[in-house]
């Protein structure tokens, strides 16, 4: 194996293979081939580094420097400074934006200082498409562990005991699960990844996939054991090709190395992997619609219980656990249950991803430990507003959750805590928006989504959302009244209580949080109503800002 002196590492994510990082990693390989370096010198493509604001991104290892908004001309300077004459380039280091100092590790960035990546942990550090960085990392460990040493209810008590909950915007309690769906009396079991994600905004599940597949499938099969399933089916949206390519070369790796397959570590545990697409449908994150897209059927969730775990895929027992569930798994099994559990809250154990977007500085995807405030992700690790605006909201949980406001930005960042006031975790999404949102308009945003995201099968969601979307458009029409804001309270609490699965149930919370906290800018909207500073005062711009 051909060592090297130098690696260089370029962002191939999705955000930064879309501002031309292909380019840069082309140029760089041709240019060390020019100077003569490229046998102790190698490019890595590798996944997401996070801070997507600054993309593309390089970084030089062992030297441990960053560069940033790298573009395909600027990769002679990082030859001909940096790898040729060990100097770095000034130009392409990170400045921060208050004092204008300069970074050039990764570490000394405030958007990095208060992050603790677990689930995103190689994610800008190996290439993904090479198993034996994964294996040099200490990937696959974590399964033989378990296949050589530990009980399928060992395995569980671990996960229990770690406190972890499911990352996909419910939070139940991931052992509880596993251990539910092991107790269940049949030879047929399966270990179902939920890869279809599609709050707006959200990227942190494609980004794991992207840049770490290995510890998914790693973590699937360690599941697969706990339960007693030799079967794992992996749910992706079409809209995520490299995702899914990556992971088609993951799989193959893993089965020629024998990490699936039968006999896995030469015990009689047998485990594969299969990838189902899905069509972009948003209500299919929901466990029981997932599992009717996979069969073949319209994506529609179904009447609980039975639960999944219960009554399954083809009518077996089913676990399904979201992917950054999945990306806890093996630290968990390595470094033991107490060292996960002894960060966060009491309630909620180690860290969130979130896909930080809209007026805030550093857009991007950070993981940071449950228990920090909003306040230090928005204004530390966010770096503030842009363009120097004051902050209004953020909406965090997606179309699902709703707005908070300054009074609420020094709640900690837990399950129960968001719930309190009135928003959610969810997957991950969370959206800033400053002075310049109207948040009646945004409000809409969110419940066009959630109305063109509907399954249909439930009248109140089906009818209920698209008639509230009605109540919406007639009120930033100017042409509503007091008795229509009346109409649409009683409209959204019909819908929360009558809808079968959690789309409907949670589609009118930006509704009720944004009358909660902005009454008066509906109130500017309502034509029976005296406005001092006249009607019309908020102007619709609905400029958002989703980037990834």
């Amino acid at each position: 194996m051909t060592q090297f002196r130098t690696n260089i590492m370029v962002c191939g994510g999705t955000g930064c293979l879309a501002s031309e990082s292909e380019k840069v990693f082309k140029n760089l390989n041709l240019i060390l081939k020019a100077r003569g370096y490229d046998k102790e010198v190698q490019v890595i493509k590798t996944g997401c580094f996070g801070f997507c604001e600054q993309g593309p991104i390089v970084k030089i290892e062992p030297d441990n420097v960053l560069y940033v908004r790298v573009g395909p001309k600027d990769a002679k300077d990082i030859i001909d400074e940096h790898i040729v004459k060990g100097r770095h380039v000034d130009r392409l280091l990170y400045k921060e934006p208050k004092e204008g100092k300069k970074a050039h590790k990764q570490e000394d960035m405030p958007f990095y200082k208060k992050q603790l990546r677990i689930a995103l942990r190689n994610c800008g550090l190996i290439n993904p498409e090479d198993i034996y960085e994964y294996i040099a990392l200490g990937g696959y460990e974590a399964l033989g562990k378990v296949l050589t040493t530990k009980t399928q209810k060992e395995v569980i008590d671990m996960v229990k005991e770690s406190g972890l909950r499911g990352r996909g915007g419910g939070g139940f309690p991931t052992g509880l699960k596993w251990e539910i769906t092991k107790k269940q009396q049949s030879e047929t079991k399966f270990m179902v990844c939920n890869a279809d994600e599609g709050d707006p905004g959200a990227f942190m599940d494609r980004s794991i996939l992207e840049g770490d597949p290995h510890r998914v499938l790693e973590a699937m099969a360690i599941g697969g054991y706990a339960i007693g399933a030799d079967k794992g089916i992996i749910y992706i949206r079409a809209e995520y090709p490299l995702a899914i390519k990556r992971l088609n070369i993951a799989i193959k790796q893993a089965r020629e190395m024998g990490f699936l397959g039968k006999n896995i570590f030469d015990t009689d545990f047998s485990f594969d992997i299969d990838i189902k697409f899905g069509a972009g449908a948003f209500v299919c994150g929901e466990e029981t619609a997932l599992i009717n897209s996979c069969e073949g059927k319209r994506g529609e969730p179904n009447y609980k219980p039975p639960y999944p775990a219960q009554e399954g895929y083809w009518g077996h027992p089913t676990c399904v656990n979201n992917v950054e569930t999945f990306a806890n798994i093996p630290p968990i099994i390595i470094k033991g249950p107490e060292w996960f559990s002894s960060i966060g809250t009491e309630k909620s154990k180690g860290t969130k991803v979130f896909a930080l977007a809209g007026k805030v500085n550093n857009v991007g995807l950070v993981e940071v430990p449950m228990g920090i405030t909003l306040r230090e992700i928005i204004f530390d690790v966010g770096g503030g507003i842009q363009g120097g605006h004051k902050f209004k909201a953020v909406q965090t949980g997606g179309p699902s959750g709703g707005v908070i406001t300054e009074e609420e930005l020094d709640t900690p960042i837990d399950y129960d805590s968001l719930i309190g006031i009135g928003s959610m975790m969810g997957s991950g999404g969370m959206i800033v928006m400053d002075e310049t949102d109207d948040m009646v308009n945004i409000a809409k945003f969110y419940l066009e989504f959630t109305m063109d995201e509907s399954c249909g099968r439930c009248t109140p969601c089906r009818i209920g959302t698209k008639r509230l979307y009605e109540m919406l458009n007639k009120i930033t029409s100017g042409k509503a009244t007091m008795a229509d804001i009346d109409a649409m309270k009683q409209l959204c609490y019909m819908i929360k209580d009558g809808s079968l699965c959690g789309l409907g149930q949670t589609a009118p919370n930006p509704v009720l949080s944004t009358m909660k906290y902005f009454w008066d800018e509906y109130m500017s909207y309502i034509k029976d109503v005296d406005h001092p500073q006249g009607e019309g005062k908020y102007v619709a711009k609905n400029k958002i800002g989703l980037k990834s």
